[in-house]
């Protein structure tokens, strides 16, 4: 995983939901079979954007209140957050350019 990617926990999430940046948060499992498909685009995608937008991850099986929260049912998921609010969702396998012009619009 890039060092670029911001793991979220309950520790951290306030910190980074209340930032200025625009959050792309996706929501993943070890055990799923297209989030890890999915993993080197958001990798790929954390060093593109850096300094544009906080590119976190956030694992379900261990954070499941923040799951929660987001009313997360089916992974990978990925909430792009602008100003505290969710401004697009995308669930399953996303395309890396769907992604890109989502974050390009709201930066």
């Amino acid at each position: 995983m890039s060092e670029k990617v911001i793991m979220i926990d309950k520790d951290n999430f306030g910190e980074v939901m209340n930032g200025d940046k625009l959050v792309l948060l996706d929501f993943f499992a070890s055990w799923c079979g297209p989030c890890k498909m999915l993993a080197p685009v958001i990798d790929k995608i954390a060093e593109e954007y850096e300094g544009k937008a906080a590119i976190c991850k956030c694992d379900v099986d261990e954070n499941n209140e923040i799951a929660s929260e987001f009313a997360v049912s089916s992974v990978p998921t990925l909430f792009f957050i602008k100003d505290k609010k969710i401004v697009d969702k995308i669930v399953g396998l996303a395309n890396p350019k769907v992604i890109k012009t989502i974050l390009d619009n709201n930066i």
